[in-house]
Formats: structure tokens, C-alpha cells, sequence
């Protein structure tokens, strides 16, 4: 029993820092995922907070696996753990039974994983919580209360101090499907041997005043002689066709999408993504040199945004384009506001924070 607790209390804790920190590489996919929640629960008034709370969650996490690895108040922490990992499982079976939620975020977009799975695997993660609840008193420390104590602040300042930094210079990881070194266009497909959704089609006819059903294949020799009134089409088996990119579109002021223009064409460009303006005067002077920097070299500048009218206003008079984009796609692309990319057709060839606008401008060559 010695030897099994040892092993619940490793794995119990390794994995409670793995998750805790592949969520701190990309904070703000947790926040995002929060107001999923919250939206769906009706909850508005905390969707100003969920970054904050993100935040704080990935810290506990990786403070809680720390804790029960080095044995540090095992009382306390199994008492927390047990609650945290009831909330989990509540969440995934919420994602689960309620199909409102596609994902719940667990490991974030790193490694996404389907409702049932994250379900089971909390299952078992709260079976395994409960060994180390009911035998708390049987996990001895790993090094003095002074260590332990050290290792706890240094855990806690280390997953502070890189959520700060991601969120100032864009993940560590890019685990998105607009990172460095991808093709969007290729992103804007359906992955290879994908399985299209598929459905059961009815046909709701009218004869002789009788209302009557046809499936696809029940179709009867005289249906000419029929009134068509309806068509139904129910979802039978769920396909994995849909693109890892949506709603990519690039619209101008006059309704023209120039997207597929843009990513077609054979040179390079500089794409800006801002999801709004509120903070634009920390970003200003590094993205219009930027912009200089483009110009300079003969090199288009596109900035596209979900307020457009704001972006013309703040860079009123700079050579460049200005277009619309879907929000979603924008806080998607761009975890900084703004995110500066230099693009080759519909290849990403550079991605960075407007604070490394420095060593951005050095890449921009036509």
C-alpha cells in the first residue's frame, strides 16, 4: 500500500503541473474557455474577471502537485485537490451530458480533448484524489519545512512571472493554427480523410390532403404526383471535416472579401491583428515603425480587425489597408494586441508581440 501511494501521489501531482502549466503557457485560452462557460450559464458579469481567475487557477494548480509531491501540508492540499477536482468533473460532465461545449480546455489548446475523454480522465483523477484524501497522514515530506516552504514560493513566482510573459510576448508554445511556419490556406482545409458529417434526410409531402414522410431511398415512382411541403435533415453521425480555420475573411469597406487575394499572392506582406483599440497608445509607436519599416522595403501592410473604423482613425494617414475581421478569428491569431506577422503568400514566416517590434522590423524584406 506504501509503494501504491507513492505512485497515486507522483502521478496525482505531475499531472496536476502538467495541466496547470500548459494552461499558463496560453492564459488567456483559459479565459476564453471561462466566458464559454459563463456565457452559456448566463453568467456575463464575471466575463471581466475570467483572466484574472485563469490566472489564478493555473497557479493553484501547479502549487497544489507541487505541494502533494514534497508533502507540504498534505492535510490541507488533499482537502483542496479533492474540492478542485470535483469542480473539474463537474465542468466535463457539464461539457459532456449538456453538449453545449465543444472542449473544456483541461490541457488547452495544446492537447484539446473530446468531453468524454477529459470526463474520464477526471473520473479517475478524483478516484486517485480520494486515496491520497483518505491517507493524507501517510505521505511523509520529501525535505525540511524551510525547502518545502522555498520550493512553494519559488513554484508560486516561476508560474506568476510566466503567465506575465506570455501575455506580454505570446505563448512559449504555439499550439493555434495561425503559430510560425504554417500555411493558412492549408489551415483553411479539412484535415486529410476526414469524415463529413452525415444525415438522415426526410421529405414531408401532401397527397389527396394527407400529409406523408420519404427517406432519400423511399421514394415512391409517382412523386411528381406529390405536393412537397418540407424537408427535414437530422444529424446522425458526426464528422471531423471542419477545418482547423474558419471564418478566415479579410473584408475591405466595401463588402469584398480579400482574403484568398492576399494569401494567394507570391509576395511578402505584414499582417497586423488588433482585437480593439483601448490600449493602442502603448502599442503606437512600435507598430508605425513597423509600418515605416514595410513601407520602406516596398512591403504591403494589412491591418485587419473587428473595428475597423477605430483602426483608421488611430493610423490615420500611414500607408497601409485596413480590414475587417471575425473577433473570434482575431483573439484567436493574435493572443497580444496587436500581433504583428510577416507573411510569404499564406506562409507565416515571423509572429511577434508589438513589443518585439525591434527584431520584427529586422526580418521584413520583400
Amino acid at each position: 500500500m506504501k509503494a501504491l501511494l507513492q505512485v497515486v501521489r507522483w502521478f496525482v501531482g505531475l499531472l496536476f503541473i502538467f495541466s496547470g502549466l500548459i494552461k499558463a503557457n496560453d492564459p488567456l485560452g483559459l479565459s476564453y474557455k471561462m466566458q464559454e462557460f459563463f456565457e452559456v450559464w448566463g453568467w456575463h458579469a464575471f466575463h471581466d474577471y475570467t483572466l484574472f481567475l485563469s490566472i489564478v487557477m493555473n497557479v493553484f494548480e501547479v502549487l497544489a502537485g507541487v505541494a502533494i509531491i514534497i508533502g507540504w501540508k498534505t492535510r490541507l492540499f488533499s482537502w483542496l485537490l479533492l474540492l478542485l477536482i470535483i469542480f473539474f468533473t463537474f465542468l466535463t460532465g457539464y461539457a459532456l451530458f449538456s453538449t453545449k461545449i465543444k472542449t473544456c480546455g483541461c490541457f488547452g489548446d495544446c492537447l484539446p480533448l473530446l468531453p468524454v475523454h477529459s470526463f474520464l480522465k477526471d473520473l479517475l483523477l478524483l478516484v486517485l484524489t480520494l486515496v491520497l484524501f483518505k491517507n493524507h497522514e501517510k505521505i511523509k515530506p520529501l525535505c525540511s519545512p524551510a525547502a518545502s516552504a522555498l520550493a512553494l514560493v519559488l513554484t508560486v513566482g516561476f508560474t506568476i512571472a510566466a503567465q506575465w510573459y506570455v501575455l506580454r510576448y505570446l505563448p512559449v508554445v504555439d499550439c493555434l493554427p495561425y503559430k510560425k511556419g504554417n500555411n493558412l490556406l492549408e489551415k483553411m482545409k479539412a484535415p486529410a480523410g476526414a469524415v463529413p458529417d452525415s444525415f438522415a434526410i426526410t421529405f414531408k409531402y401532401r397527397k389527396a390532403g394527407k400529409d406523408v414522410e420519404f427517406s432519400v431511398d423511399s421514394l415512391p415512382e409517382d412523386i411528381d404526383t406529390y405536393e412537397y411541403v418540407d424537408r427535414y435533415d437530422k444529424l446522425v453521425r458526426k464528422g471531423n471535416a471542419v477545418p482547423p480555420i474558419e471564418d478566415f475573411t479579410l473584408m475591405t469597406a466595401s463588402g469584398a472579401d480579400t482574403a484568398q487575394a492576399l494569401l494567394n499572392q507570391p509576395g511578402t506582406w505584414v499582417m497586423i491583428l488588433a482585437q480593439n483599440f483601448k490600449e493602442w497608445p502603448k502599442a503606437d509607436a512600435g507598430v508605425k515603425q513597423v509600418i515605416n519599416a514595410a513601407n520602406a522595403q516596398g512591403v504591403p501592410v494589412v491591418v485587419a480587425t473587428p473595428a475597423p473604423a477605430d483602426a483608421g482613425r488611430y493610423l490615420a494617414g500611414a500607408k497601409l489597408t485596413v480590414v475587417g475581421c471575425d473577433a473570434t478569428v482575431v483573439k484567436t491569431a493574435a493572443r497580444v494586441v496587436p500581433t504583428l506577422f510577416l507573411m510569404k503568400g499564406a506562409n507565416i514566416l515571423e509572429k511577434k508581440s508589438y513589443r518585439q517590434a525591434g527584431t520584427f522590423i529586422k526580418q521584413i524584406k520583400p
